[in-house]
């Protein structure tokens, strides 16, 4: 046997994988990232949840979302999942209804599928889920512009019971797919659409399809459940193993989309003193301190910023006199500025001489 690079050996005991690679184009596909929520629940109002995932619907109300809801054993190899639990008693579904969770995949991280080419690569989607409920259910992939999409279809056999599905999808050969920092790939589960969102199963079509015709509806069922985790996608006419990735490395990936500066396991905007940063110290009670906050990770485009005090109170910062402990509410109410994808500006102003202005914050760069 030739010589080999620590590379090659260590994609030969990976299946064929590099470990250093990105098979799994899925950022938190094991759902053990909730910054915003340290796992409560959530009304999504399409909002995002756990990390990566958004929460969409055209109705209020109708589901909740939670890490690890219903308190249930994961799959084996698995710690959490993403819960959806139905809360609508009875819901009929309207034809322009959609209710569904998803990730938005950044455009540079699929670049190489080359889809809207003749070149179009192959990606198989895997997942685990349960539900209260059997029956066929649906899901698709979307471009940013809404106008391709490929249902996908699998079937839950077993109420309550974890399997694991396989769904091989043909790249398209049609349409525009980003391959910047936009939107590159829409992966949507379905939750309940109406007509307007719902078409033919597994084939690419010129709309944008939420859903094959006749899924299963979570919604429409009070109580009904609805459990993932181990989602990935990858590119591949098979599927493969799960991409584990260690910890640290997934909170990062999150990171370039969200980053709180509330510890993990802290929900934002949480009455906590815990991890604020430190901006400067105004002089007087007539001046005003500034200073720069610096993310821990370069984020995807320029996010949007809300500060919060120690008290948790949206655009405000807190004080302490001679660096002592924090009095909140007696902080500057301002906006941040000076807004780049690694760090911004901020400022509070003293009621006292020597004081020091602390904050904590929320940087968001979703797509």
């Amino acid at each position: 046997m030739g010589i080999q690079t620590v590379s090659q050996a260590l994609s030969n005991e990976n299946g064929g994988f590099s470990p250093f690679g990105f098979k799994n184009r899925i950022i938190n596909g094991a759902m053990v990232i909730d910054q915003r929520n340290a796992g409560a629940s959530v009304t999504p109002n399409g909002t995002y949840t756990l990390d990566r995932w958004y929460g969409d619907n055209s109705q209020t109300g109708k589901f909740t979302v939670q890490q690890n809801a219903g308190a249930v054993t994961p799959p084996v190899g698995f710690i959490n999942y993403l819960g959806v639990t139905s809360s609508s008693p009875g819901y009929s579904l309207l034809t322009t209804d959609e209710f569904r969770i998803g990730q938005q995949i950044e455009g540079l991280n699929v670049a190489d599928l080359a889809w809207g080419t003749a070149s179009a690569a192959t990606v198989t989607l895997t997942f685990w889920v349960r539900s209260s409920l059997t029956g066929a259910f649906g899901g698709a992939l979307g471009n940013s512009a809404n106008n391709r999409s490929y249902p996908f279809t699998y079937t839950i056999s077993v109420a309550n019971t974890w399997e694991q599905k396989t769904v091989t999808i043909a790249g398209d050969t049609s349409g525009t797919w980003l391959t910047t920092n936009g939107k590159g790939i829409n992966v949507q589960f379905s939750l309940g659409c109406g007509s307007t969102y719902s078409g033919t199963a597994n084939i690419w079509a010129g709309a944008f399809y939420i859903q094959p015709t006749g899924s299963t509806s979570v919604v429409s069922t009070s109580g009904a459940t609805f459990y993932i985790t181990g989602v990935q996608l990858e590119k591949a006419p098979q599927a493969t193993t799960f991409d584990y990735r260690d910890h640290g490395r997934e909170l990062i990936l999150c990171q370039r989309y969200y980053e709180s500066s509330y510890d993990i396991g802290t929900a934002a905007a949480g009455a906590t003193t815990t991890g604020m940063r430190l901006l400067t110290m105004a002089v007087n009670a007539l001046n005003s301190g500034m200073g720069q906050v610096s993310f821990l990770t370069r984020k995807r485009a320029t996010p949007t910023i809300l500060t919060y005090d120690g008290a948790g109170t949206v655009n405000n910062v807190s004080t302490a006199p001679n660096n002592t402990t924090l009095t909140n509410g007696r902080g500057y109410s301002g906006a941040p500025f000076l807004i780049s994808t690694t760090g911004f500006s901020h400022q509070g102003q003293g009621s006292v001489a020597s004081v020091y202005n602390y904050v904590h914050f929320t940087a968001s760069s979703e797509l």
